[in-house]
């Protein structure tokens, strides 16, 4: 065999070199539009958008809860994961090759508007922001946690805009007991403002947050060991985790941001007769935020046909973050052609 015949044998028999996926198109936007709000009047306000998939293909609405942003899965303009990258991306439901998934920031997400926020603000700033990209109408509004009241308040307000709802851990109001934990949030971020200490005050209310996404059963599969002397005085084995999740909020929120949207979760209602769009519903036994019995309710009250599944989690109302298979089922069926 001669030396050319070796390389050809060679060459045929050596592994194909793997095929790299391109990096999934995307669009983003600023768009500075007047908001006539519910409770603060007529405000400008600046929209980040940001679009991911073809353009022509059908548009999915995606958020998420208050610390949610535009950035929901890895793309070309920002190869980081985006918060919701176990459940969006090739070979998910939120196909962006099959759609066009869109996010923004939340209005009041820069602290810039030190006002009250309502999620029906956010879905009317929701409703402008599809006008100025030229989308008349959503193949579907996927929302989770602050993302599903928005979504259902969109159906509310601008029911020929979107044919249908897929709707996580969120209903038609909040729940008594889950506003007077947030109220208790807001006094201790204050607290730290009249301290002076406005980080700290930060800091702690989430921490206090963190307990109420998560469910007492994680806790105790995760933190189950003695307490420790440190410093002179004892420390439970989950703190040193809550002090982190505080100061990784701290170095991406402001107070003002964190008290407004906390506020507008606590103002949020909608009437379930307005809300025509066929929808799908999803509750988190362990969730105490939006417990089960309260999207029951709701199923039972929306004008649309509903459909509601529960299921069991140790992550409670974070399961929407922690639990990928169950939420791209539920998306599966939300978003399969009628």
């Amino acid at each position: 065999m001669s030396l050319t015949d070796q390389a050809a044998r060679i060459e045929e028999c050596s592994p194909a070199t793997p095929e790299i996926p391109a990096p999934i198109q995307a669009e983003r936007y600023l768009l500075a539009i007047d908001l006539p709000m519910r409770h603060a009047g007529l405000r400008r306000v600046s929209l980040r958008v940001e679009c991911v998939g073809p353009a022509h293909a059908p548009a999915v609405w995606v958020a998420g809860g208050i610390s949610a942003n535009r950035h929901v899965l890895a793309n070309a303009l920002d190869g980081f994961d985006g918060w919701w990258q176990g459940c969006a991306g090739p070979g998910h439901a939120l196909d962006p090759r099959r759609h066009r998934l869109l996010s923004f920031d939340w209005v009041g997400a820069d602290g810039d508007l030190d006002a009250p926020i309502d999620t029906a603000d956010q879905a009317d700033a929701i409703a402008l922001a599809l006008d100025a990209l030229g989308i008349a109408r959503l193949h579907a509004f996927v929302g989770a946690s602050y993302g599903g009241m928005v979504a259902l308040q969109f159906a509310a307000r601008h029911p020929l805009r979107v044919a249908r709802l897929a709707v996580i851990s969120a209903a038609d109001r909040p729940h008594p007991f889950a506003s007077a934990f947030r109220a208790l949030q807001r006094q201790v971020v204050a607290l730290g403002q009249l301290q002076c200490a406005d980080e700290l005050g930060l800091s702690l209310a989430r921490q206090l947050a963190m307990l109420s996404y998560r469910s007492p059963r994680e806790f105790g599969q995760r933190f189950d060991a003695p307490a420790r002397i440190e410093g002179g005085r004892a420390c439970c084995a989950a703190e040193d985790y809550l002090q982190a999740c505080g100061q990784k909020y701290v170095a991406r929120w402001s107070a003002t941001a964190f008290l407004r949207l906390s506020e507008s979760i606590d103002l949020h209602h909608v009437d379930p007769a307005a809300v025509h769009a066929p929808t799908s519903l999803l509750a988190v036994e362990g969730d105490w935020l939006a417990p089960p019995e309260q999207l029951e309710a709701l199923a039972g009250r929306l004008a649309g046909a509903a459909r509601l599944q529960t299921i069991t989690s140790a992550y409670g109302h974070d399961a929407f973050l922690k639990e990928p298979q169950a939420i791209d089922a539920l998306l599966r069926h939300t978003l399969a052609p009628c």
